[in-house]
């Protein structure tokens, strides 16, 4: 399952959720369902414009978690 790390970066980042909504510009539902990722899908525009916001790299927005043969969750970065 491919999964966005924006919650994750702004923390790191200390930066709040409210912040992050006033510099995307977008509706506030729409980014809270990106943070929580119970989004369905995201464009190249809105992955471009998150890395920017961010100072970040795709690679470090998205993750790919993966279920082996015994239901073992593992974490592999795209």
């Amino acid at each position: 399952m491919v999964k966005l790390r924006v919650a994750e970066l702004l923390k790191q980042k200390h930066k709040s959720k409210y912040w992050f909504i006033n510099q995307m510009g977008s509706e506030h539902q729409y980014i809270s369902k990106l943070l929580k990722n119970e989004t369905k899908s995201i464009s190249f525009d809105t992955i471009d414009k998150i890395c920017h916001i961010l100072d970040v790299e795709p690679k470090d927005l998205i993750y790919y978690r993966k279920e082996d043969k015994n239901n073992e969750q593992n974490l592999k970065w795209i």
